[in-house]
């Protein structure tokens, strides 16, 4: 007899209900007639240290190599970061810094000298990869550079040449070498760390004795063209904390209120990596459950208090706030992937990274009036990168994604958002299921983002928009299958944005947004 239970139990599931998934419901306000602080484009801002892979081999495979270049520097690696408008690029540290040379990186490349760097595994660096290819690299991006100068194993006499080996337009000596090396026209310098994390890997100082660099290097570290001293000013900034304590914010703005016309800082930088397990990081950056998911996401929340903490302090000094607060190494700090140079700091990066972004970003965009530049850590290769390459391939990440959603917030002007949150509970760990902000851009263009912390179910989202008349709308979302989707070499497309449904009417919008993801929508007046 012919088995007929196929034929049954495909009767069976048209007659008999799907499963139903939970939507939640969260209503939201955004009030458009009250407009805010502008959210600073270089609160966008990228990190690229001399670590592991992320300069040689990420950056940089030589003007010989197989992979498409020009002048050294990978083709793909220049198109895609054009995708992000990258307003500007730290380097080269991070701990490198303190103890970069720079002389050693111009001239003729095969008559540079090689040297170990001891601050990430003891490896050989050719110093292929220096100033004019920095420089080079910073002009085909289209950013601008943030040059960290050595306080630790430097002098300022040696940071002082160096800015004027790149910036002086008269013809100085220096200005010769650099041309005689193939650029005659001085570099635009638009920031200057003075410094990095001079509290432990930079020199293990005091404050106190930190700030009485700090004045000496901001004294004679100079700007060399004039054109870049008005109009292009380039910004100093200071070092400032990496632990939730204000010790330190609070000696470099003390003597910022008492500050001559000698000196002068426009910055304090601020570290804040989201290590759930305290260090040295533990938590896995691939194949990991809803419990990592939410432990994670419950620590870069403390984002926000961090911030607000080191703000008071800079309120009771400046409460105009003319100096500001630079977070100019941020993201996620996951274990090394197994079987990696565990000092090249190689992780993957998934959508729960991609969110972990957005909600960073979104905590930026509510201190725009204080927090007006970021610089994730890192670009490429390390840490919560961009970008991942093996040779002559490459991959976006979710990270990627999601400054690539966030290009139009560049600039825009921050819009309130009220709204009851409701909660996403996990493990025991409560978090806010649902974030959002909103900003105005130039032509009256409202654009609302939503970040959907919950793991597992979908939100439903309606909004009303006074100050605004909403005629049309559009939207895309980033998401994966699970907490732990990623993008590889083999599948580069595991995680990408997608249109997403989203309705106007009377005024009103409404939309559902998926589980675990990112939702930018664009609304036209």
């Amino acid at each position: 007899m012919k088995c007929r239970l196929p034929l049954f139990l495909g009767f069976m599931a048209a007659i008999l209900p799907l499963p139903v998934v939970a939507t939640e419901n969260v209503h939201l306000s955004i009030d458009a007639s009250k407009p805010g602080a502008r959210i600073d484009r270089n609160v966008f801002g990228q990190f690229a240290e001399n670590l592991g892979h992320g300069l040689y081999e990420g950056i940089w495979v030589g003007p010989d190599s197989p992979i498409p270049n020009t002048r050294g520097i990978r083709n793909d690696v220049v198109a895609a970061l054009r995708e992000l408008k990258v307003p500007n690029v730290r380097w080269p540290g991070g701990c490198f810094a303190d103890q970069y040379h720079w002389r050693k990186g111009i001239g003729p490349r095969d008559k540079r000298p090689a040297t170990v760097n001891s601050a990430w595994g003891d490896v050989i660096d050719s110093n292929a990869f220096g100033t004019d290819e920095f420089m080079d690299f910073i002009q085909q991006i289209g950013s601008t550079p943030y040059v960290s100068v050595d306080v630790g194993a430097g002098t300022p006499q040696e940071a002082a040449e160096w800015l004027e080996y790149m910036t002086a337009a008269a013809p100085t000596a220096l200005a010769k070498e650099r041309a005689a090396n193939g650029h005659p026209e001085p570099y635009k310098v638009g920031f200057l760390g003075i410094g990095n994390e001079s509290w432990d890997c930079g020199g293990a100082m005091t404050p106190d004795y930190y700030v009485s660099q700090m004045k000496v290097y901001s004294r004679f570290v100079l700007n060399m063209n004039p054109a870049q001293r008005v109009k292009d000013q380039m910004l100093k900034i200071a070092v400032g904390p990496g632990t939730p304590d204000t010790e330190w914010t609070e000696a470099v703005m003390k003597a910022w209120e008492k500050h001559t016309w000698a000196w002068d800082i426009n910055g304090v930088s601020l570290h804040w990596y989201t290590v759930p397990n305290g260090w040295p990081p533990s938590t896995n950056s691939e194949k990991f459950g809803l419990d990592d998911y939410a432990k994670t996401l419950k620590s870069t929340l403390f984002m926000d208090e961090f911030l607000r903490k080191q703000e008071a302090v800079m309120d009771k000094y400046d409460p105009e706030r003319k100096v500001t607060l630079t977070v100019d190494e941020w993201g996620a700090w996951h274990a090394p992937l197994a079987g990696s140079n565990p000092a090249f700091l190689v992780q993957q990066n998934s959508i729960r990274d991609a969110i972990l972004a957005s909600l960073n970003l979104n905590i930026f965009a509510r201190h725009a009036d204080r927090v007006r530049m970021a610089n994730i850590a890192q670009m490429i290769n390390v840490l919560q990168a961009m970008i991942l390459t093996d040779k002559e391939k490459l991959v976006l990440t979710p990270t990627y994604y999601v400054f690539k959603m966030y290009v139009p917030f560049q600039d825009a002007t921050f819009v309130p958002v009220s709204m009851d949150a409701g909660a996403f509970t996990q493990g025991g760990i409560s978090l806010p299921r649902v974030d959002a902000i909103a900003a105005k851009v130039a032509d009256r263009k409202l654009l609302l983002e939503i970040t959907n912390l919950d793991a597992e179910n979908p939100v439903s989202i309606d909004a009303d928009m006074p100050g605004i008349t909403a005629k049309s709308a559009s939207a895309e979302t980033l998401t994966g299958a699970a907490v732990d989707s990623i993008n590889t070499f083999a599948s580069p497309n595991t995680v990408v944005p997608k249109p997403t449904a989203v309705k106007i009417r009377d005024g009103k919008l409404s939309l559902t947004v998926a589980p675990r993801s990112v939702t930018i929508v664009s609304i036209e007046p």
